[in-house]
């Protein structure tokens, strides 16, 4: 194992929690420095970006109704600097730039059990931001099999997932008719997708944008009755869901990762689409002592593009 750089104090600063809550529950504290195991790296933290599943383990919402023992972490992907190398790592040494997942990610420094190395063009918040949101949309468009000459509807297509998700299957060739609010029409034109207004209708809209049924639904927001857009595609299969369990009683799938996953061959392609500026990534950034307020956007919704954490 390669050491870290820096003064042995073995503490760090960390967002953490000691009760289930909303974003008033937050701190950032001491923390006993994490290191890399088998197969990780560990970054001093240039960026961490702020997903849903943050404020619904925050919440209490994952714990099946079990109490909080001990301390409650935060963050599942990052941008940083390796200054640890665990065992059975190659491809990366002390002091290269790399984006990825881990766990625990909203803190000084943080483990990352799958990384690429940083395009040097691309920012650190931007980094941060594609780890979790790169993966699971290259999950939800290969297990949809999207490819050129597809027309895919992407519901809920500004978040952070949705515009990657529509940047992704663009690149493939696909045609994307995307849903947002209102105020987002014009980001999703911007990032190339037909817009269509989301909520009750969006079936009619999305057929009437496409001409026709489409090919494949990605299910992102997971507000839109299943029975709605399981109508648009030739068969129930044919609807991905990410946030809508329920799905799969009327025949859509369901994908939480896990044996889906492919999170280095994800990440390799979000490198190269960022590197050719075919993704792009829109970022609000707060510090670390705003974690709070970002939290709170995130819980709102409406989220356009990605909420990034930095130092």
């Amino acid at each position: 194992m390669v050491g870290a750089r820096r003064g042995n104090t073995g503490r760090m600063q960390a967002l953490q929690f000691t009760s289930y809550g909303g974003p008033e529950v937050l701190r950032r504290a001491d923390a006993p420095d994490p290191h890399a195991g088998a197969g990780q790296v560990r970054i001093a933290v240039r960026a961490a970006s702020v997903n849903p599943v943050d404020w619904k383990l925050l919440s209490g919402a994952m714990s099946g109704g079990q109490p909080l023992t001990g301390t409650g972490y935060l963050g599942y992907d990052a941008a940083g600097v390796v200054d640890e190398v665990g065992p059975e790592v190659g491809d990366v040494s002390v002091g290269d730039d790399v984006f990825g997942r881990g766990q625990n990610t909203h803190a000084e420094y943080a483990v990352l059990d799958s990384w690429a190395r940083k395009p040097p063009s691309v920012d650190w918040a931007v980094a941060a931001a594609a780890g979790v949101a790169g993966e699971t949309a290259e999950r939800a468009l290969r297990l949809l099999g999207v490819q050129a000459g597809d027309t895919v509807f992407i519901d809920g297509g500004a978040g952070g997932v949705g515009a990657v998700a529509v940047q992704m299957a663009l690149a493939r060739g696909a045609r994307v008719v995307a849903s947002a609010s209102e105020a987002n029409q014009d980001y999703l034109r911007e990032i190339g997708a037909i817009p269509v207004r989301y909520g009750e209708g969006v079936a009619d809209r999305v057929r009437a944008a496409a001409g026709a049924q489409v090919d494949a639904v990605f299910d992102v927001a997971g507000k839109t009755p299943i029975e709605q857009l399981t109508s648009l595609v030739a068969k129930p299969s044919r609807v991905l869901a990410i946030a809508n369990f329920a799905a799969v009683q009327a025949g859509a799938r369901v994908t939480a990762g896990g044996e889906d996953s492919r999170p280095m061959e994800a990440l390799a392609e979000v490198t190269e689409l960022l590197a050719q500026n075919k993704l792009v990534i829109k970022v609000q950034t707060f510090r670390f002592d705003r974690a709070a307020e970002a939290y709170r956007i995130s819980q709102d919704g409406h989220v356009r593009g990605k909420l990034v954490l930095v130092p």
